[in-house]
């Protein structure tokens, strides 16, 4: 799907008008779930899959696993004649799998008007990750638009929470 969609975003926008024939694309991943037998199978263009897995509940204790991208957006680049690549995972009752735009980690905020950055929302995700999605919802939220405060919002932010 990401190879056939590359292909028709090249075609498109070649037809843009710009010197450089439309050389633009996105960033995605395409995630399956096989819930009969525990599986994720995935392919992504540069944003990763991370999944939080508990270790020990007694203890609370969860590791994330990040699931690499390929390095190559869908669109026009130096390697678009590379094929992405499809990867299958097998997944544990109580992971919960996010996929995400890099939106909330390239936001603008905080004290000192810094990125939000992945490091701190991988924290953020492995400390909320127990609760009702609903509430990890309201608590995403709640802590994009406390960092952005009055800051212009740069880019679209997606987060994509599943529970297994």
């Amino acid at each position: 799907i990401l190879n056939h969609t590359r292909t028709k975003i090249i075609e498109t926008l070649r037809r843009d008008g710009s010197a450089d024939g439309g050389k633009d694309g996105m960033d995605c991943s395409l995630i399956s779930f096989d819930f009969k037998n525990s599986t994720l199978t995935y392919a992504a263009a540069n944003n990763p899959i991370w999944i939080v897995r508990s270790l020990d509940e007694e203890h609370n204790k969860k590791e994330i696993l990040e699931f690499a991208p390929n390095s190559m957006p869908i669109g026009k680049h130096d390697n678009d004649n590379t094929q992405f690549s499809q990867h299958t995972i097998h997944l544990k009752k109580g992971d919960v799998v996010y996929g995400i735009t890099d939106g909330m980690a390239d936001q603008f905020g905080g004290p000192k008007g810094k990125k939000f950055m992945k490091k701190r929302l991988k924290e953020l995700l492995m400390a909320i990750s127990h609760l009702a999605m609903p509430i990890q919802r309201d608590r995403l939220s709640n802590t994009f638009n406390n960092w952005k405060a009055d800051l212009e919002q740069v880019d679209d932010v997606t987060i994509v929470g599943v529970r297994i």
